[in-house]
């Protein structure tokens, strides 16, 4: 893997300034869980066209690990974002990491930035409920946890993580992200029981829409006289992929 910032633990971005300095002292300290995130999904993006295993699961992590919360040392503070880094993947750089839940705002921006997490994961393959995880403790210091011999991690063997959304508002959310990429509108779907119904239809005919959705997309990324699209067909194809994905 590639890792040039020699960063040594992905834990050092999630900690407050003094400590991540101490891991990585050649990185802003605001930009070291950012920077952490966009070199992996970089690595494990790079190797997606050899098929090699745990790509998609390398994706998906890199973008789950941008959301998580970053320790600011004091409840109800938020986290300094990043500004003195640009990123190379459009992916991380859609994503923001989770803030305090005791701050202000916090349940309306906390659900914003889980649900565009999901609709990433499933962008790349990856399943979208996956997004709920990094979700965080309820407002208060009392309701936390921290054990050291917990693998696992005490806020899903305690169950005192509190989702930002709910699985079908995480399943709706990327239903609709499908049909974004260059402007293309899709059939209309709606969140169905199972997964995305096609209006007025069952859900054995969802496929449809997701194929041509494909290849709409793909015609316009391939026709040379679009006037220079910023997608091309492999998009196309991960749409699809994710389309089907989101309404096995």
């Amino acid at each position: 893997m590639d890792n040039p910032d020699q960063i040594v633990d992905p834990v050092f971005g999630l900690l407050g300034n003094a400590a991540a300095q101490e891991g990585v002292p050649n990185l802003d300290p605001d930009c070291l869980q950012f920077s952490t995130a966009d070199r992996a999904f970089t690595n494990f993006r790079g190797i997606l066209g050899s098929k090699a295993a745990g790509s998609v699961d390398g994706m998906v992590a890199a973008l789950w690990y941008a959301a998580l919360e970053r320790n600011t040392g004091s409840v109800g503070v938020k986290s300094t974002k990043c500004t003195a880094v640009a990123a190379v993947n459009p992916e991380i750089a859609a994503i923001d990491r989770h803030q305090d839940p005791a701050s202000e705002n916090a349940a309306e921006e906390n659900k914003a930035i889980v649900l565009e997490l999901a609709r990433h994961i499933a962008a790349v393959g990856g399943d979208a409920q996956l997004a709920l995880e990094t979700c965080m403790f309820s407002p208060g210091q009392s309701n936390t946890c921290d054990d050291l011999n917990d693998a696992t991690g005490c806020i899903f063997t305690l169950n005192r993580l509190v989702e930002d959304a709910t699985a079908e508002e995480i399943t709706a959310a990327v239903g609709d992200f499908y049909w974004r990429a260059g402007g293309i509108s899709a059939p209309a779907v709606i969140a169905g029981g199972c997964g995305f119904l096609v209006e007025t239809t069952t859900p054995s005919s969802t496929s449809p829409p997701c194929s041509d959705g494909r290849a709409t997309c793909s015609n316009q990324a391939a026709n040379a006289a679009n006037g220079g699209a910023d997608f091309t067909v492999g998009d196309a194809n991960a749409q699809n992929n994710g389309c089907r994905a989101a309404i096995a």
